[in-house]
């Protein structure tokens, strides 16, 4: 098969996905609807992850109730993020991903590699879980919707209160999808050049 190249996004998109994307600390009365949230998803499934073992269990906090409790269990200025935003993603993990390998990953026998070995599962699953939460923002702001990622939280409550049928899985970091507000960012914070962080060798 011929391999087709890509050419790179135009900058309208560039600057729509990176340059240009801010994080949202206010929203704007604009409904996020259940068919736009499984869009999101089925953007950020194709990221890629080790042994396409995609480890992210997402609770989508939509209703007035689920946003509440959440609410109760963050921190700072977050409560009024989670209560205002339209919708707001808990990004967790799966400890016990091996168990879906055979059908994720069938072209070997991957589950093995993991069984028996919780610390090993435990470190896989919060990294790629990571990857997903970064292909998840992307995504969003693929397809016109602002974000507002947010770690101030009571992990043990919302493990508690939110994945208590899932005993296995762990909350990474949550994260605000909806339609921005422009009077609740500030200044864009500094971005270094190449040169002050990288090496090539």
């Amino acid at each position: 098969m011929t391999r087709q190249f890509h050419e790179p996004l135009g900058d309208a998109a560039l600057d729509q996905i990176f340059r240009e994307a801010r994080t949202y600390n206010g929203w704007l009365d604009k409904p996020v609807s259940d068919e736009q949230l499984r869009a999101i998803w089925d953007l950020l499934k194709f990221g890629p992850t080790s042994a396409n073992m995609l480890p992210a269990r997402i609770v989508w906090v939509k209703s007035a109730e689920a946003k509440e409790k959440l609410a109760s269990l963050a921190g700072g200025t977050n409560p009024d993020k989670i209560r205002q935003a339209p919708v707001t993603a808990i990004i967790g993990y799966d400890i016990d991903f091996h168990e879906q390998l055979p059908w994720l990953f069938p072209h070997t026998d991957a589950k093995s590699w993991f069984e028996g070995n919780e610390p090993l599962r435990t470190e896989g699953a919060f990294r790629n879980s990571s990857l997903q939460g970064a292909y998840f923002i992307i995504a969003c702001r693929a397809l016109g919707f602002d974000t507002g990622p947010m770690s101030g939280f009571n992990n043990a409550g919302v493990d508690a209160e939110f994945f208590a049928d899932q005993p296995r899985v762990r909350s990474n970091f949550i994260c605000s999808v909806g339609y921005g507000d422009p009077a609740s960012i500030f200044e864009r914070s500094p971005r270094p050049d190449f040169d002050k962080f990288n090496r090539i060798i």
